[in-house]
């Protein structure tokens, strides 16, 4: 059997892509750069990180954007007849106003892991777009055209427009296909498939949150009309029907399904594989409970699903309700090697897990100049819309160890650095050595961010003298994080309570779309000149 989730924290979105023997699924990376993971397959079971398709700030410019804005729904396609890989994504930059600012773009790489192309731009309508290859060489831009009118049904309608590959621009007007195939409201992430003489329209709808579904409809013309599926929902944690056309809001606790472990269910899409099978990897979250929050963030899992009599794709278990567990594929199993606990950051590149937030980790402020360390110079704060030296990874279980060993000589209050548990810089954890004006030199203590409001924890202060590396370590336990700091790397002493995981959950004070990070920050809004020394990195899952 498949265990679900199969790409755990912080990967929602999910696109899949087969060539030959080898398995693609793109996910949303919204404000982290670099963006879209390519993770890779042999038997939908066992994924590896590949690359990141958008590694330059010309493919996508994150700076000054907000938590839950820039890279979304990312669509992950080839051409077949010419081999070329297409991958169709958004940059959101605002949403105020029930206005979407945000702009869609293509870009091409002969080879899966790049290089990839500098954008082309298609559309700023609305989000989600998908590109479609159809048999007579023609290619298809779907997207959300987002409504902003008052009185208007929102969230809008599904538009297809013709792309013009040659141009590179869309060609003709786009034509209004569906604004919902079910009642759930919020019908978003189009994507489209060719099958035994139909187009198949697959979308999300009931808001990327508790009322979440897969859902699908079909016609003869691709332009329609769409027949939705008699069923309803093809994949989903909500099998009861319920209509919330005009509802925008996505969240929708009040769908919350206690006869599901995976929650939020839907923003699917389909892959056959070279053996006639079919899947649908899809977005789903595990909440703790009771508080229904979410420090993992939306991860991505998988359904076996069968084709019908009828012609409607179904779940191969006969019902619609998302599952821990699915028929593995007929396909050797392909494990790949665990990824080693300890980075000793030998350079002369960073893990591939690591990622930075807005801005990409270039040598104006990430090196390994001093061998056998990372060297990061401090920028802006912990709080800063656009520049802050995080160095940071998914935290993609429950119960995990982040440590590391820093040395880092603060002399202005302006500096610090240390260890970070962070969702973004309106909600983290701090563990950082700064310098005390009122204990009179280097500290160690506590902050966190609640909702952009700044909190110091000044009962956890700990006096640290001049020239010590100091081993930093947070341990989390489900709802729980534990901070500990050690002098000598072999007896560790805990600092400051134990702290709400909940804090950093997508549904925290107002709703976000990402997951919880561990990680390495360095600030210096001083003269942004001063560097901290990491020794090494560890991260360890304890389930």
């Amino acid at each position: 059997m498949i265990q679900n989730p199969i790409l755990r924290g912080f990967n929602p979105d999910p696109s899949i892509l087969r060539v030959g023997d080898d398995y693609y699924i793109a996910t949303s990376t919204f404000e982290w750069f670099p963006g879209v993971p390519i993770y890779h397959s042999k038997d939908l079971k066992n994924w590896k990180l590949l690359c990141f398709a958008l590694n330059r700030i010309s493919q996508i410019d994150l700076r000054g954007v907000d938590t839950a804005k820039g890279v979304w729904a990312p669509c992950l396609s080839r051409d077949e007849k010419t081999g070329l890989f297409y991958l169709v994504y958004t940059n959101v930059y605002g949403y105020m106003g029930q206005q979407f600012d945000l702009d869609n773009f293509i870009v091409t790489a002969e080879n899966i892991e790049g290089p990839w192309s500098e954008p082309r731009y298609v559309n700023s309508s609305g989000f989600d777009p998908s590109l479609f290859h159809d048999d007579d060489g023609r290619k298809w831009v779907l997207n959300l055209d987002w409504e902003p009118r008052p009185g208007y049904e929102q969230p809008g309608w599904i538009v297809l427009q013709e792309w013009d590959d040659i141009a590179g621009k869309l060609i003709g007007r786009p034509v209004r296909i569906t604004n919902g195939i079910t009642d759930r409201g919020c019908v978003e992430a189009p994507h489209l498939y060719r099958h035994n003489g139909f187009y198949y329209l697959m979308t999300a709808e009931g808001g990327t949150g508790y009322g979440h579904a897969v859902v699908m409809a079909r016609a003869e013309n691709i332009e329609g009309p769409y027949e939705p599926d008699p069923q309803g929902p093809l994949i989903t944690s909500q099998p009861e029907n319920f209509n919330a056309r005009h509802i925008i809001d996505c969240e929708r606790p009040n769908r919350y399904n206690p006869d599901s472990i995976l929650q939020k269910s839907g923003h699917g899409s389909l892959v056959e594989t070279q053996n006639g099978e079919w899947f649908v990897p899809h977005l789903c979250s595990r909440p703790l409970l009771p508080e229904l929050r979410c420090p993992l963030g939306r991860e991505t899992a998988i359904q076996k699903c069968v084709w019908n009599a009828d012609g409607w794709l179904r779940m191969a278990d006969g019902s619609n309700l998302a599952k821990m567990e699915t028929a593995e594929a007929d396909l050797p199993e392909h494990a790949f090697e665990p990824l080693p606990i300890r980075d000793e950051f030998d350079g002369p590149e960073l893990n591939m897990h690591f990622q930075s937030y807005r801005i990409p980790m270039d040598g104006s402020w990430v090196s390994f100049e001093r061998p056998g360390f990372l060297r990061l110079r401090g920028q802006g704060s912990i709080f800063s819309p656009r520049h802050m030296s995080l160095v940071a990874r998914r935290i993609q279980a429950f119960s995990i160890r982040a440590e590391t060993c820093v040395e880092f000589e603060p002399w202005n209050h302006h500096q610090s650095a240390g260890l970070v548990a962070f969702y973004s810089q309106h909600n983290f954890y701090y563990l950082r050595i700064y310098r005390s004006e009122s204990l009179g030199g280097k500290c160690l203590a506590i902050m966190k961010s609640d909702c952009g409001e700044q909190v110091e924890l000044k009962e956890t202060r700990v006096r640290i003298a001049k020239s010590t590396p100091v081993y930093l370590r947070m341990e989390t336990h489900t709802k729980e994080l534990q901070f500990s700091y050690s002098l000598d790397g072999s007896t560790w002493s805990p600092i400051g309570p134990l702290l709400d995981m909940g804090l950093l959950s997508d549904e925290y004070g107002f709703i976000k779309f990402t997951g919880a990070f561990a990680g390495l920050f360095v600030q210096d809004v001083h003269t942004q000149e001063l560097c901290a020394d990491f020794d090494y990195f560890d991260y360890e899952e304890r389930v």
